[in-house]
């Protein structure tokens, strides 16, 4: 089974330690248009902890909102 595409953005933040605009907004899309797996809300959720401990930084200024989507 091939990666996700929310998988592969997730993943690129974690392997340059950046998300970028273009990325965060990627990932918003592909939630609203086709929704989410399980094994993506755990990637989602690790991005969110990288990105508070500052492990990943993010280019996007407001706050990190994945987690207000309605589950699938």
């Amino acid at each position: 089974m091939s990666r996700s595409m929310i998988n592969r953005l997730v993943q690129s933040a974690f392997q340059t330690g950046y998300l970028s605009v273009e990325s965060e907004g990627l990932i918003r899309q592909v939630i609203a248009v086709r929704g989410y797996q399980s094994a993506d809300l755990s990637v989602l959720e690790e991005l969110h902890q990288a990105i508070y401990s500052g492990q990943i930084k993010r280019e996007a200024s407001e706050s990190v909102s994945f987690f207000t989507m309605p589950r699938p």
